[in-house]
């Protein structure tokens, strides 16, 4: 079997992530520049480590091959944190819309969540990007969350990994019942968003920008998080998750 030349097949993924997260940043910074609403608050991006791959590839009884990124689909990984529940559609709409990338595949476990209580919106798109020997096409998944799902989610990863994997019952449903708690939370949220979205807007007319009301959550879409997030917070609730859960 051809062996894989890891450094070359992974550059495009490389570029894919630092692509996507430029355009979501300009998503968001224009439409506060034009004063409206934005639904991404930040996003954050990796490119899956080989050793996770091999690990991925080998449980799923995958072979290793320029195929194995159609198998895996999230080497490389985008997720955008969102305010509001409903600010989720109005991103996953943007994403469908858009002429640079084409959606083939959704998983709604916003309206359907996991046996876990896990929550999120998976779109998996074919993203075309130009290399030095011509345009080639990767799969990329992009995570859609809000700030509440993404601090479950991250818990229920840290918790995974002290274990192995299999968390204790009595754990598993307290996670659960956070679960349904956290929900909750976004969901009265939800419903007072207008005067919460009213309430910011009077701040940033006093001149206080958003960023720093969101300084203890918010990470910059600049900051090299790749190697960090690899086996951290973007592996918990990716397609790997998926299927564990």
């Amino acid at each position: 079997m051809h062996k894989l030349d890891w450094e070359l097949y992974l550059l495009p993924f490389e570029q894919a992530v630092e692509e996507i997260k430029v355009k979501i940043k300009n998503i968001r910074n224009e439409l506060r520049k034009r004063k409206e609403h934005s639904p991404i608050e930040f996003a954050v991006g990796r490119v899956k480590s080989i050793p996770s791959i091999y690990n991925k590839a080998n449980r799923l009884q995958f072979p290793i091959d320029e195929n194995i990124c159609w198998e895996i689909r999230d080497i490389a990984g985008i997720r955008v944190i969102c305010q509001f529940i409903d600010d989720i559609p109005a991103v996953v709409e943007m994403i469908r819309n858009r002429g640079d990338m084409r959606v083939y595949l959704e998983k709604d476990y916003v309206s359907t969540p996991k046996e876990s209580g896990y929550r999120g919106y998976h779109l998996a798109v074919e993203y075309p990007i130009m290399m030095a020997g011509g345009q080639v096409t990767i799969p990329v998944e992009i995570q859609i969350r809000t700030l509440g799902m993404n601090f479950w989610a991250t818990i229920e990863h840290s918790l995974n990994y002290k274990y192995e994997g299999i968390i204790p019952s009595d754990i598993r449903q307290r996670l659960f019942e956070a679960a349904k708690a956290s929900y909750k939370l976004d969901s009265e949220m939800n419903n007072i968003r207008d005067e919460i979205k009213d309430a910011q807007a009077e701040f940033t007319k006093k001149e206080v920008p958003m960023e720093s009301l969101l300084s203890l959550v918010e990470l910059d879409l600049d900051v090299d998080v790749d190697a960090a997030m690899d086996e951290g917070i973007m592996n918990e609730g990716t397609g790997e998750e998926d299927d564990k859960r």
